[in-house]
C-alpha cells in the first residue's frame, strides 16, 4: 500500500506536482506494466515521490480519477449528442443523464455568445452503447425520460486529437502547433473475446488512492481471475489492436479545487464548416494545434449549419481561448481551406464520468428500466 504523507502538497501548481502532471495527464500512451515508474522516468521525479504526490492529489480531489483509458470509439457505438429541451427541464435532464445513465460520459450545459444556429441546443453529452445496440434508439428512449424536444446524434468519423494535459498547456502561446499534420485515428469497431472483455473490464476501472503503487496490476489480474502474466499478455495484445488509450491522471478541471484554485475556467467547443470532401485535410490541419484536447470530424447537420470539424480547448482566460481559435482560423485561411461557418459553444455546468461500454451492463440497465434489451439493437 502507498503510505501518503498528509503534508504532501496537493496543489496542481506546486512545482513538483506540475512536473509530474505534465507527464501523467497524457504522456503515458497505451498499456505499460509499470505506469508510475514510466511517469517517474519521464518527469524526472523519484518514483516514491510520484506515488505519494499522485495519491495525495487524488485523495484531495485535485486529481478526480486515475485510470487506464480505452479507445472506446473502437469498442462501442459512440457519439456527441446535442439536446434541445424546454428551459425548465434543462437542469433535471442534466441530473438524470449524469446520475442515471451510465452510458452518458461528459454532460455539459453550453451556450453561445449570440443567438446562432443550434444555440437552442443547450445540453451536450457524449454517449456510448455497446456494439450491436442502437445509439438512436438509446437516445430516443432517453429523450422520453428527460422531456427532450429534439436531439442530434453526431458520431465521430475520424479523430485528429485526443488528450488532456491541462498543466502542460498552461501559458501556451496562440498558434503553437506541431510541425507535422495530425494523425488520423479510425473509428472502426473491434470485436473482443470473453477473455479480453474480462481483462478489459478490470483494466479500465479507476484506481483508488491505496492502489497507487508500483505493482498496480496485480490486484486487477486477481479481479479478472487470470494469472498476472496472462493479464499482461491480453492487455498488450489489446494495445497492439489499438483499443487501449493512455494511462492518465485526470485533473478536476471544472470545479474549484480544495486549494481554492481552478485548473480551467473556460471550456470551448469550436465548430467549423469546411467543404464536403475536405474534412480529412481540414481535420489534420486543425488537429496540429497544441491547445486542443479533442478534435473530430463530426457531422452537425442543418441544425448546426452543416459544421463538420469540431474541437475542444480549455483555458482560464476567455480572450486567450478566443485568440487560440483565431490562430486556427487564420491558418485555415492561409492554406486555402474555406470555412463557410464557425462558432464557439461555451461550457457551463459540467460533469464528467467514464461511459460504461459493457454489453452485460447494458442489458441489466435496460431490464431495470422495463425495456427488453433486444428491442434496443441495431436493425439490419
Amino acid at each position: 500500500m502507498t503510505v501518503t504523507d498528509a503534508r504532501a502538497p496537493i496543489a496542481h501548481t506546486d512545482p513538483v506536482n506540475a512536473q509530474i502532471l505534465a507527464v501523467s495527464e497524457d504522456r503515458i500512451q497505451g498499456f505499460v506494466r509499470d505506469p508510475f515508474g514510466e511517469i517517474a522516468a519521464k518527469s524526472g521525479v523519484d518514483v516514491d515521490a510520484v506515488l505519494e504526490r499522485i495519491a495525495a492529489m487524488l485523495q484531495a480531489g485535485t486529481i478526480r480519477r486515475v485510470r487506464q483509458t480505452l479507445m472506446a470509439t473502437n469498442l462501442a457505438e459512440g457519439a456527441l449528442v446535442a439536446w434541445q429541451l424546454p428551459p425548465e427541464k434543462l437542469d433535471s435532464a442534466f441530473d438524470f443523464l449524469f446520475r442515471e445513465d451510465p452510458f452518458s460520459g461528459h454532460v455539459v450545459i453550453r451556450s453561445t455568445d449570440a443567438a446562432t444556429p443550434g444555440s437552442n441546443y443547450r445540453l451536450w453529452t457524449t454517449i456510448k452503447v455497446p456494439q450491436g445496440y442502437s445509439l438512436e434508439k438509446h437516445c430516443a428512449f432517453l429523450a422520453k425520460l428527460i422531456g427532450a424536444e429534439h436531439f442530434r446524434v453526431m458520431p465521430a468519423h475520424r479523430i485528429f486529437a485526443l488528450g488532456v494535459g491541462h498543466v502542460r498547456r498552461k501559458g501556451m502561446e496562440p498558434g503553437s502547433k506541431s510541425d507535422d499534420l495530425a494523425d488520423v485515428k479510425d473509428t472502426a469497431k473491434v470485436e473482443l473475446s470473453d477473455l479480453e472483455w474480462q481483462v478489459l473490464t478490470a483494466l479500465k476501472r479507476e484506481l483508488t488512492p491505496d492502489e497507487i503503487r508500483r505493482d498496480v496490476w496485480t490486484a486487477r489480474a486477481i479481479e479478472a481471475n487470470v494469472p498476472l502474466e496472462t493479464f499482461f499478455e491480453v492487455a498488450e495484445h489489446l494495445n497492439r489492436r489499438g483499443v487501449v488509450g493512455r494511462f492518465s491522471t485526470f485533473l478536476e478541471h471544472v470545479k474549484p479545487l480544495q486549494t481554492g484554485e481552478r485548473v480551467t475556467r473556460f471550456n470551448a467547443l469550436f465548430h467549423w464548416a469546411v467543404p464536403p470532401g475536405r474534412e480529412l485535410e481540414a481535420g489534420r490541419e486543425v488537429g496540429r494545434f497544441d491547445i486542443l484536447t479533442h478534435c473530430y470530424w463530426r457531422e452537425g447537420g442543418p441544425e448546426f449549419r452543416n459544421v463538420n470539424i469540431m474541437a475542444v480547448a480549455h483555458g482560464t482566460d476567455k480572450e486567450l481561448v478566443l485568440a487560440h481559435k483565431r490562430a486556427i482560423d487564420e491558418h485555415l485561411a492561409s492554406i486555402g481551406i474555406p470555412v463557410s461557418y464557425t462558432n464557439v459553444f461555451w461550457g457551463g455546468r459540467s460533469e464528467i464520468k467514464p461511459s460504461e461500454i459493457s454489453p452485460f451492463a447494458y442489458r441489466d440497465w435496460c431490464w431495470a428500466r422495463g425495456v427488453d434489451p433486444e428491442s434496443m439493437r441495431e436493425t439490419a
